[in-house]
């Protein structure tokens, strides 16, 4: 018995491999707006200024309410917006990275030499 199964077809097209470069077009965000702390009034409350300062507040406000904090809970608050602040100047590195990837470079007048203008 003779095996003769392929013979009979077509030599199979050869296959081309080209490598297409696209562009992409993901268009970079605007910035979000600022942020913007209206201002707060702190005041440092000890037992020798507790009546003066709770008069002085009672003239401002028209009524008194306090919120404490210790001084260890203040090193605390420093300490986490702090972090924060860490924290936002990181995401504004890897947004500022990933706007300059995205962004088209632009030519610079001719001067260099790619291996079409040579």
């Amino acid at each position: 018995m003779i095996l003769a199964g392929c013979l009979g077809r077509p030599a199979e097209p050869e296959v081309v491999v080209t490598t297409k470069y696209q562009e992409q077009n993901i268009p970079v965000q605007e910035r979000p707006k600022a942020v913007d702390f209206p201002p707060v009034d702190w005041f440092v409350i000890t037992e020798e200024n507790l009546d003066e300062k709770l008069a002085e507040i009672d003239t401002k406000t028209g009524n008194v309410v306090l919120f404490t904090i210790t001084p260890k809970g203040y090193e605390n608050l420093a300490i986490g917006i702090a972090d924060l602040r860490r924290y936002v100047k990181d995401q504004q590195a890897i947004i500022a990275y990933y706007e300059e990837a995205l962004t088209p470079e632009k030519p610079d007048n001719g001067t260099s030499s790619t291996p079409e203008t040579q």
